[in-house]
């Protein structure tokens, strides 16, 4: 798949929508079961509120990205639109309640980022009942009535991180069946599925030894590095590589490696463009991570909720299935992959980090030796 810019996936989606408003294609005929929602009035489109519901607060992007970027575009678009916000702390049934709250208070849309995608179709299931329509947002609810779902293609994810793990351990000279660790993300998740089917479809095939796997409740960075330690315990200096499924618990993993006195550090994947992951890929500790343009993610998402609030249902360029097998009309942008070659041309250059605020003290000297100054 071809590796586009930031500026190009906007350039894309605002495309893409454009068409679809210009066509007036109804939601109905994309998704039989979300259909016309959102009032079609356009005063009280003027005035709608719009709920924006994420998983965790563990994922250092919600906060820093996602939820102003949505902010921002809303306002934009429709200045008069309320946002109403809530985390569910990584908590399927505080998000429930957070929805059922939001129903209450009068939500012309939902965009739901699920914290369990089976869980979240209750979520569906209500808000249909009124007549809400819901935008899947990041992770994919399994449910058929979900009116959209704005993400990446999170296998292509998962193949870049493998691809780059393989890669990089055949150009350090390790042994075509080096052992290596697979730290996957939360059984919950079902993006984590996603991920884990395209690593396997890479690591496969390589001839690379997976010596132990894990899926991390939660994605807390404690229980990986809880794991990792144990693994360091058991294995010791076979492991010779970490396939990490994103950038918060692979801080956890390198903690555990660190601590287990594993020299020199193996090669580990990340996902997310964290900050915290950008610094460790300049400082070596890192090898790569999965950069996810989450400003052209959250604006789509943002187009289309206001578009509901209109009663408009834009026509979607693609579709994505859910667990049960139901094509959901979909935007997927592409990740792009990440290491201390690219990070000037990818997230400096899109504008997700300045210079200053990676180059901190503490990393002042990495950044000079890797010509980020």
């Amino acid at each position: 798949m071809k590796i586009t810019t930031k500026r190009a996936l906007v350039a894309t989606t605002t495309l893409l929508l454009s068409m679809g408003m210009l066509s007036a294609c109804s939601n109905a005929a994309q998704n039989p079961g979300a259909a016309s929602n959102g009032p079609a009035n356009s005063a009280a489109a003027a005035n709608a509120k719009i709920g924006l519901l994420l998983p965790d607060n563990v994922t250092e992007r919600y906060a820093s990205a996602d939820k102003p970027y949505f902010e921002e575009k809303v306002k934009d678009l429709c200045a008069d639109c309320e946002v109403l916000y809530a985390n569910a702390d990584g908590d399927a049934a505080k998000q429930q309640q957070q929805a059922e709250s939001m129903l209450t208070q009068g939500v012309s849309v939902l965009v739901l980022d699920p914290f369990d995608g089976k869980a979240a179709a209750a979520i569906v299931n209500q808000a249909k009942a009124k007549n809400i329509p819901v935008v899947s947002y990041d992770r994919l609810i399994d449910s058929g009535d979900v009116s959209y779902y704005v993400s990446f293609d999170n296998e292509k994810v998962g193949q870049l991180q493998a691809q780059a793990l393989v890669d990089r351990m055949k150009e350090l000279g390790l042994p075509a069946d080096a052992g290596i660790l697979m730290v996957n993300g939360s059984p919950t998740d079902p993006n984590a599925a996603q991920f884990k089917k395209g690593a396997h479809s890479v690591i496969d095939g390589s001839g690379l030894k997976i010596l132990a796997e894990y899926d991390t409740p939660g994605w807390e960075p404690p229980k990986a590095q809880d794991w990792v330690s144990g693994q360091v315990t058991k294995f010791g200096n076979q492991i010779k590589g970490v396939y990490d499924a994103n950038d918060d618990t692979a801080g956890g993993a390198i903690a555990a490696l660190k601590a287990g006195g594993i020299k020199p550090l193996p090669p580990v994947t990340g996902q997310d463009a964290a900050l915290s992951g950008i610094q460790r890929i300049l400082t070596g500790d890192q090898y790569m991570t999965v950069y996810k343009a989450f400003k052209p993610e959250a604006y789509q998402a943002a187009e289309l909720a206001v578009a509901l609030t209109k009663g408009e249902g834009p026509k979607a360029p693609t579709t994505a299935d859910t667990a049960s097998g139901v094509a959901i009309p979909s935007f997927l942008l592409t990740p792009v992959a990440v290491t201390v070659k690219n990070i000037k041309d990818t997230v400096i250059k899109d504008g997700l980090y300045t210079v200053d605020q990676i180059c901190t003290s503490a990393y002042k000297e990495a950044c000079v030796k890797n010509g980020l100054e």
